[in-house]
């Protein structure tokens, strides 16, 4: 991971749930302060799907706990009604309004001056001047920052979900494709948090 532009000048950004058939997309928003670049848990952070729930659970709450983040969230509605790419910018964008608001008596005088966004894709009109990583969590310490706390928290809603859900085994599949839920969707159809928008929800209303 590269150990470069750790300081307020730029955030990572980065996107969870893009490709569930159920549940909201979630991004995060990550500025680590330069005096923070030490501490002993960075050498764990990376593209959140490389670290085990329990270390990533873990390194969330340090992450939350010494850098300036946000979390931003796009719902099952706004994914059917502007389609997935769109709402993910939603959230990207939602995620960078809502650090600076939190952190607003801090970063006010220095706002980020640009933001490292995973992929390939530039949200339209975003609030700072965007540098698009392609594998950006395994190539930016900040965009792998904030991709672990975004796959907590919608791991954490997910699993909230599941209680009032559970055919479809969404505490284990998170609301992907997995053989247990398909087989949920064929018994019991589509409740009100499948994205109807998608194929295989849409084929089965």
């Amino acid at each position: 991971l590269e150990h470069t532009l750790l300081d307020y000048t730029c955030c990572g950004i980065d996107e969870v749930g893009r490709g569930p058939l159920a549940g909201p997309v979630v991004a995060g928003c990550v500025v680590i302060p330069a005096d923070t670049q030490s501490l002993p848990f960075w050498t764990d952070v990376q593209d959140s799907k490389m670290v085990k729930a329990a270390r990533r659970t873990a390194l969330a709450h340090d992450i939350m706990t010494h850098t300036y983040w946000g979390l931003g969230i796009a719902s099952v509605a706004e994914i059917d009604q502007v389609n997935i790419l769109q709402a993910t910018f939603l959230a990207m964008r939602r995620a960078f309004d809502q650090m600076t608001d939190r952190h607003g008596d801090t970063l006010g005088q220095i706002r980020p001056l640009y933001a490292l966004i995973d992929g390939n894709r530039t949200p339209p009109g975003f609030p700072a001047p965007v540098q698009t990583v392609i594998k950006g969590d395994q190539k930016s310490l900040s965009i792998a920052a904030a991709s672990i706390i975004a796959k907590v928290a919608r791991d954490q809603m997910m699993a909230d979900l599941h209680t009032e859900y559970p055919m479809y085994g969404w505490i284990k599949n998170a609301g992907y494709g997995t053989a247990a839920h398909m087989n949920g969707l064929a018994l019991h159809g589509p409740c009100p948090h499948h994205r109807r928008s998608f194929a295989p929800v849409k084929a089965m209303l």
